[in-house]
């Protein structure tokens, strides 16, 4: 069997993709659980930190929107103001997926090769396809990243904030969270819930968005600085319209802003939260940890050079997400050795295409070609609508 696509990753881009390529009529397998990183390895209770406008997934009519989803069951939304529970955009996900990709195919690709006719997919039961094209749409979980001094701690005393989905085990625990983004802090807020001691250490102040006005921005406010999904900014406004034009930025500055735009920050919603019940401190660098008497002993060094130590139960690190090839596990080395990079990340044309002719890359590990819109799932939409228009001029050129 050859197809003539296939997509590997069933998450926000995989499923918008395939909509689009089936309005399109190009035909397409895709493989993968779906939603499967938010419904198996995000915190159990969290919402999202995207406004509930730039929490949709595209299909090419935006027929079957978050706010459309919302409406048909009576679920509580608003554009702005109101956050989206993680379990309304993982049933959201799955509903977009029963309806506008329901040819998916819930087995996983343990190995992908290149062949003569294009690529092998060998499937986590042993059979395989082929395809001529692939895309890689496995989301971010493969890239969370643990420090080299915390990587070699066991993991029931350290883990990190994407291997939390069930807090429910640190009930009456005390248990140390490294970092001041929006993962450490969801997760942070959501341990209070369950019962746990929690304490936040983190090289700088925890800062917070500013929460939604309780009326609608003037309109000079709305110019100044518009709101198109990334949160109102000038720079976020030209990121997220302009992705396009992102690969044309020295390498460099893509660099820099890709790890700095839209920095570590925690929701507006959990603020007084954290206040209340959570330690917070600021300044101090993780330096080494020991195992003891059932807890892990954490040393930490000040930006002033003094020594303070924590002792926990556990220590979950949001640490965040690093994109590294090699951490694709059913990315077969020798194709991964073959393809040119900027840095860490694979080198994409205008279309998402690496150098490896055929095989393209979406969402976090495409940040570095078109910038910080597709680190984030309301991404999805421009990635789905350019990828499909190319892979549709592509059969169209070859029929």
């Amino acid at each position: 069997m050859l197809a003539d696509v296939a997509i590997i990753g069933a998450g926000p881009y995989g499923l918008s993709i395939a909509a689009h390529l089936r309005a399109a009529n190009v035909p397409f397998l895709i493989f993968g659980e779906p939603m499967e990183n938010w419904r198996t390895r995000m915190p159990q209770g969290m919402h999202l930190k995207s406004d509930g406008f730039a929490s949709s997934l595209f299909d090419p009519e935006r027929r079957l929107t978050l706010r459309q989803f919302c409406a048909d069951r009576g679920i509580p939304y608003a554009d702005l103001g109101r956050p989206v529970a993680l379990q309304t955009f993982c049933d959201y996900g799955m509903a977009f997926q029963k309806e506008m990709a329901p040819s998916l195919d819930r087995r996983m690709v343990s190995l992908l090769e290149q062949v003569p006719e294009g690529f092998k997919l060998t499937l986590n039961d042993g059979q395989s396809v082929q395809a001529r094209k692939v895309i890689v749409a496995s989301g971010i979980s493969h890239f969370a990243y643990l420090p080299s001094e915390m990587d070699s701690l066991p993991r029931e005393f350290c883990s990190h904030s994407a291997h939390n989905h069930d807090l429910s085990q640190y009930k009456d625990r005390e248990v140390l969270v490294l970092g001041r983004g929006a993962s450490s802090t969801d997760i942070a807020a959501l341990l209070v819930d369950q019962g746990a001691s929690v304490e936040i250490v983190s090289r700088r102040p925890v800062i917070f968005h500013d929460p939604p006005g309780k009326q609608p921005r003037p309109w000079w406010q709305r110019l100044r600085r518009p709101n198109f999904g990334l949160g109102p900014s000038g720079r976020s406004a030209l990121y997220t319209l302009l992705p396009g034009l992102f690969r044309y930025v020295p390498l460099r500055r893509r660099q820099h802003i890709v790890k700095n735009h839209l920095g570590p920050a925690a929701v507006y919603f959990i603020r007084s939260k954290l206040e209340a019940h959570v330690p917070m401190h600021s300044g101090y660098r993780f330096e080494s940890a020991q195992i003891k008497d059932d807890r892990i002993h954490a040393q930490f060094v000040h930006q002033d050079g003094s020594i303070r130590k924590f002792s926990a139960h556990h220590i979950i690190a949001g640490t965040g997400y690093q994109v590294d090839l090699k951490r694709l596990p059913f990315l077969n080395e020798a194709l991964r050795s073959t393809m040119h990079l900027e840095g860490s990340y694979p080198a994409l044309s205008r279309s998402f295409e690496s150098s490896v002719p055929g095989l393209y890359f979406v969402g976090l590990p495409s940040a570095g070609t078109f910038g910080p819109l597709t680190r984030f799932a309301h991404g999805a939409g421009y990635t789905a609508r350019k990828l499909s228009a190319h892979l549709r001029a592509r059969r169209d050129a070859s029929s």
